[in-house]
């Protein structure tokens, strides 16, 4: 299963000028169309718009709901233990044991002595001086 991470953004309210983009609805276009393109280039990926309410103060004493329009991106987490699932789903499938062993023993390595194993976290161990 892959895990997301999100990000949600107000979509921009100023249009861009650019060439050939002349009406005011063609330069905001221009300029959802650029901050599509910029959060793709760091590796999000569009998902979706919403429209979800949102309650503010109105006056001294009352408040109202306003509507706001997000866009929403995601992008894959690096996740350790999904890759180790994979890989042994991996292993499980192959046809002949022969295969399974060579993909076990190709895709394995020894951990190094000096990380901590994966259940254990770094910060729980007493200090130990070097």
């Amino acid at each position: 299963m892959t895990r997301y991470e999100y990000k949600v953004l107000t979509p921009p309210v100023k249009g861009v000028k650019a060439p050939g983009r002349k009406t005011a609805e063609a330069r905001h276009a221009n300029a959802v169309e650029l901050l599509l393109n910029e959060q793709a280039g760091a590796g999000w990926e569009y998902l979706r718009s919403d429209i979800l309410p949102n309650s503010e103060r109105q006056g001294l004493t009352s408040s109202q709901t306003v509507y706001r329009t997000v866009l929403v991106f995601r992008r894959p987490v690096g996740d350790v233990v999904g890759t180790v699932i994979a890989e042994a789903q991996a292993v499980a499938e192959a046809t002949t044991p022969a295969e399974a062993k060579e993909a076990g023993s190709a895709e394995s390595a020894p951990a190094p002595e000096d990380t901590p194993a994966p259940d254990t976290d770094p910060e729980d161990e007493p200090y130990k001086p070097e």
